[in-house]
């Protein structure tokens, strides 16, 4: 009897010891003195519940709801985004194809005859695309596809399909590329131009072979120039994450608009540090367009070389800050010929808007169609003037080369065979050179030329001319074109951290 009595207290004692563990359970849990900074959960067998203040709760959905957005611009935007494979056949000994490594220790028919390359040899690149119109069109990047002897694109449904190089544009690294498909998927394009910074910006591609890859960040900063990646830039920043294999790929707004052609990266290690660069859509647009039409990027042209106005020519100047184009010299048989644009003027509006540097000012008048006149507000002897400018169109690299820089009569730079050009900061950085150095850099010196003869060479920075300093491409002209024929010219040029002194002989014709 008294077994049977201990077995049913021992029975009632467990059950009551599993009632008390499965009881409702408040765990509360504080992380500051206020009492707002806090929360109750309440816990039982079956649910888990947040006891979140109005607030919190409020926050929590407006995050909620920004990752919905998120997953829905992904979702919409990510199949218009393709991969693009490029084949280039090269030959043997082409850029490095079938190369002697022994180099002057084994002559080159030694080489070959012993070890043998093949003829041909596939040379591929992946990059990425964005369908834009539903007829196949797809931005990418020049440097995806240049020179590709092929062209496949391959969308996120797997489906391949042989590509055509419409048009490729080096300058700004635009690409045109075309498939022959149907139910292509088609990206809707925003415009750059109403991007803020701040504002939060998704970049879609395939870095690294990850196709599909989706990150997100905010745009860092507008109009970056002077990066060293095309002739023509005007690159969005973005800290959303860019790597090789990104390029060409979309950079998308909330509003899943692609607002700009992902290109480059700037980083020390290869990969992703923080800082991308991306074309912005209406500059990629419009020389889509272009290249479309014309089969080549039609641009506006003046007919002047400039430079950036530093804070010691903006004190000459007598302006407020540093801001404005400095031209250097107007080239002969230009519309700023003319127009009467002299060099010395200082270019501080074109058609109202303001000039604040030297790619500031190439942008805006590469970006007007050829032919159409445009008014430029000037600084000349401390007064604004206004001069009215129909654009000529710009020449090409070639055509470019063979203009004079100065009017006939002067003896230009490129009489004594080298070229210059102001120290911007963009070059101080570039050559690691002393800020506080004042000068021109020498871009480039021609063998058996005045230039060579007197000992300059490419990399000095020419301080002074004639005992008097030269602060930019002007003054040095003007230096030049002070000395007569058959006399020298002393030139103070800093070179490897010294000062030497070169004597430049003006040649008689």
């Amino acid at each position: 009897m008294n077994r049977w009595f201990g077995l049913i207290l021992l029975s009632l004692a467990i059950g009551g010891g599993l009632a008390w563990l499965a009881r409702p359970l408040d765990v509360s849990v504080r992380w500051g003195e206020e009492t707002e900074q806090s929360a109750t959960l309440s816990l039982n067998e079956t649910t888990a519940e947040a006891d979140w203040t109005p607030a919190e709760e409020e926050a929590i959905e407006k995050m909620r709801a920004t990752s919905r957005a998120f997953v829905a611009i992904a979702r919409e935007v990510s199949p218009a985004v393709v991969t693009v494979y490029s084949e280039r056949v090269i030959t043997s000994n082409e850029e490095g194809g079938d190369a002697n490594p022994f180099g002057g220790m084994l002559p080159d028919d030694l080489f070959h005859r012993f070890f043998r390359m093949p003829d041909q040899i596939p040379r591929r690149g992946m990059g990425s695309g964005v369908i834009i119109s539903p007829d196949g069109l797809i931005l990418t990047n020049n440097h995806v596809v240049t020179k590709a002897d092929r062209v496949k694109i391959t969308l996120s449904d797997g489906r391949t399909f042989d590509a055509e190089v419409r048009g490729v544009d080096p300058k700004s690294d635009v690409a045109v590329v075309q498939v022959d498909g149907e139910d292509l998927p088609v990206a809707p394009l925003g415009s750059s131009a109403d991007l803020e910074v701040g504002e939060w910006v998704i970049a879609i591609g395939n870095p690294f072979q990850l196709n599909q890859t989706v990150t997100a960040g905010i745009v860092s900063a507008k109009g970056r120039s002077s990066v060293g990646l095309a002739d023509y830039e005007d690159f969005i920043q973005t800290d959303a994450a860019i790597n090789p294999g990104n390029s060409g790929g979309a950079l998308v707004n909330l509003r899943g608009e692609v607002v700009g052609i992902n290109t480059a990266i700037a980083t020390r290690s290869g990969g992703y540090q923080g800082i991308g660069f991306a074309i912005p859509i209406d500059m990629a647009e419009s020389i889509m367009s272009s290249l479309l039409e014309h089969g080549r990027v039609v641009r506006g042209y003046l007919g002047v070389t400039i430079q950036n106005v530093d804070a010691g020519l903006a004190e000459a100047f007598g302006l407020d800050r540093p801001r404005g184009a400095l031209v250097n010299s107007v080239q002969s048989g230009t519309a700023a010929e003319d127009a009467g644009v002299e060099t010395g003027d200082v270019i501080l509006e074109v058609d109202g808007h303001p000039v604040e540097n030297r790619d500031d000012l190439r942008l805006q008048i590469s970006g007007t169609p050829p032919d159409t006149p445009v008014e430029l507000t000037v600084l000349r002897d401390g007064r604004e003037r206004r001069i009215r400018v129909e654009l000529g169109e710009l020449p090409s690299d070639e055509e470019l080369a063979s203009i004079p820089e100065t009017e006939s009569g002067e003896t230009s730079l490129e009489d004594l065979g080298f070229s210059v050009e102001g120290l911007s900061r963009a070059l101080v950085q570039r050559f690691e050179l002393d800020p506080t150095l004042e000068g021109v850099l020498v871009t480039n010196v021609d063998l058996a030329s005045p230039a060579s003869d007197a000992g300059l060479r490419e990399g000095d920075i020419i301080v002074e001319a004639g005992r008097d300093p030269v602060a930019n491409v002007a003054d040095l002209r003007r230096m030049i074109n002070d000395v007569d024929a058959g006399r020298t010219l002393l030139l103070k040029v800093h070179r490897n951290e010294a000062n030497i002194f070169l004597a430049l002989r003006i040649p008689n014709s």
